[in-house]
């Protein structure tokens, strides 16, 4: 037979033999994606009560688990997408904007109980009366609040003027987002990190944590806290003042720690050990 002869019909079986290769790998990749997609199934809390349909499914027609699973992922993205997409509007829509500047506006610092409660109608009463009228009247505002021994808020003041700034990361969707806070007075402004990374001291605030202390002659120093509803819930406003709280009382000797090594070792301060201190957190 001529060279000629035998080219022509190898071409001939050319596609053949192309289509077989093909349709092998076909089935080899098909192979492979199933048990990638049968080891996730297996992960799921509800496999075993379906395995036997899954199993039959995989075996009679693995093209068609393969596109279920496919459109159940598909499915768990765009929800996922949904749920976050809620969640950055609500962080940063407010936060990457400056403070507004608004003339003779009165300083925090300046702001007195008496505009709040009026002091010479508890002048009578004494700590646990006054720490009830406080905790009522707050109960169904959007603010927080807390009723402070003075003892324990000397102690607490004194670290905010030796660690005016500070670092608390609080738990969101995706992770952790870390808020600044910073100290003046008897106030303490927390801050996303992100907003003044951005804006520096014109960053606005997501929390304003006021402590009052014209009733420490009755041994308690009053605290409310105003939070920005766009960057924070409730709950989120909390979580970050028990965590100024812990820090600052001195209590906790890790945590007192950190404290001064951000303020005075910042080249050695691991960001992360606050995240491990907030999973292992007890309040005191």
């Amino acid at each position: 037979m001529s060279s000629s002869a035998v080219m022509a019909i190898c071409l001939k079986r050319w596609p053949h033999y192309i289509h077989k290769i093909t349709r092998t790998k076909n089935i080899m990749t098909t192979a492979s994606k199933c048990e990638k997609a049968m080891e996730n199934l297996q992960k799921n809390p509800y496999f075993e009560k379906y395995a036997e349909r899954i199993a039959s499914l995989q075996k009679t027609s693995p093209e068609e688990f393969l596109k279920r699973l496919e459109e159940q992922e598909k499915s768990r993205e765009q929800e996922k997408k949904k749920k976050f997409a809620s969640v950055d509007t609500r962080q940063y829509s407010s936060v990457l904007n400056p403070k507004k500047d608004v003339v003779n506006k009165q300083s925090v610092e300046d702001k007195k109980l008496d505009e709040i409660l009026k002091i010479d109608l508890v002048q009578d009463k004494d700590a646990s009366e006054i720490q009830v009228i406080w905790e009522e009247y707050h109960k169904n505002k959007e603010v927080i609040s807390a009723t402070i021994p003075s003892p324990l808020y000397r102690e607490i003041k004194e670290r905010m003027v030796e660690n005016p700034t500070f670092l608390f990361p609080l738990p969101r969707e995706q992770g952790y987002e870390f808020i600044m806070c910073q100290s003046y007075g008897h106030a303490v402004h927390f801050t996303p990190l992100l907003a003044f990374q951005v804006h520096k001291e014109n960053a606005p605030e997501c929390l304003t944590m006021i402590h009052y202390t014209e009733l420490e002659d009755k041994g308690i120093v009053l605290m409310r806290g105003e939070y920005d509803k766009n960057v924070l819930n409730g709950q989120e406003a909390q979580c970050l003042a028990n965590q100024f709280q812990i820090y600052y009382n001195g209590k906790d000797e890790d945590k007192l720690k950190l404290l001064h090594s951000f303020t005075k070792s910042p080249d050695s301060f691991k960001h992360m050990d606050l995240i491990t201190e907030l999973e292992n957190i007890t309040l005191v």
